[in-house]
């Protein structure tokens, strides 16, 4: 009976041991690692991602991100592009304009007198079309007339609103002053003495992380003033003009002897005005300019 009892207890214990041993080898898979971090098949999750095809999805969003940041910047950037010389005029032209508002009193209830029609059927008269035409009356003796420096499909135009009613011009009279002033900015005169190599060369540049030269722009609107107002066109350039608008205008007598009576209106006007009396000054001069129109004698 001894030996009976001594035998299962043997047994029961033996067994106990190995359900032990079994239950402390499961626990020990199922513990987390001695570092306290869990085991992960990196391999298995990254086989699972391209399975389900979020690793091209993800490459896509980075992608557009990447496009996106960069026209971002690409946009950021074309906001310091200073504009290339076909556009640059003109606006260097209205900047002036809107600088010395004061002195050239443009902004007025102005009278309509189709000049811009006038003056773009002279031009087509000449065979010259396709031309954008701005005219900019002034309430003011102070500047007379003159075209801005702009790109070659558009001419900015000031005008003397007090010179156009002193005189009483027609708009045959007043589309040849601007037809003048037309000629000397198709010759560049007024943009080679506002212009520099400088102011050249910023043009069409970019100045992201620079500050812009303030300096460079206010030194070549001042020329704008110098030209206008101090110191004109030369006596060469004047006769060029003089014998282009002869040349032009002889196809059509009416015009030319038109032209040749504004010019003596203008000559008498500087000689008994005192508020035209620069006039000679910036463009020399109306009585040398008839002397240039007249027949010479001819000697035998």
């Amino acid at each position: 009976m001894k030996k009976l009892v001594y035998s299962t207890l043997m047994a029961l214990t033996l067994s106990t041991g190995l359900v032990a041993q079994e239950h402390k080898a499961e626990v020990k898979a199922e513990t987390p690692a001695a570092d306290g971090k869990e085991l992960i098949d990196f391999s298995s999750i990254k086989d699972l991602i391209k399975k389900d095809g979020l690793e091209g999805e993800l490459q896509k969003k980075q992608t557009e991100k990447r496009v996106l940041l960069d026209k971002k910047k690409l946009l950021d950037m074309k906001r310091y592009n200073v504009p290339p010389a076909d556009v640059f005029w003109n606006m260097f032209s209205e900047l002036w304009l809107v600088k010395n508002a004061t002195t050239l009193k443009w902004d007025f209830h102005k009278p309509d007198f189709d000049i811009e029609k006038a003056f773009i059927s002279l031009l087509e008269a000449q065979g010259i079309y396709e031309k954008k035409i701005k005219i900019l009356l002034l309430d003011t003796p102070d500047v007379i007339h003159a075209a801005l420096p702009s790109n070659d499909k558009e001419y900015i135009f000031i005008l003397s609103l007090p010179f156009i009613r002193t005189l009483d011009l027609s708009k045959v009279e007043i589309s040849l002053i601007l037809f003048e002033d037309f000629l000397r900015a198709r010759k560049g005169y007024f943009k080679n003495y506002v212009t520099s190599k400088e102011l050249e060369t910023y043009m069409g540049s970019n100045f992201a992380g620079k500050p812009f030269d303030k300096k460079l722009i206010a030194d070549h609107l001042k020329k704008y003033s110098n030209v206008l107002l101090v110191k004109g066109f030369s006596f060469q350039e004047q006769f060029e003009v003089t014998t282009e608008m002869d040349t032009l205008l002889k196809n059509d007598m009416k015009m030319w002897n038109t032209y040749l009576t504004l010019l003596d209106k203008i000559d008498n006007l500087t000689k008994t005005n005192a508020l035209y009396k620069k006039y000679n000054q910036i463009y020399p001069s109306p009585e040398l300019q008839m002397n240039w129109l007249k027949p010479k004698p001819t000697r035998f």
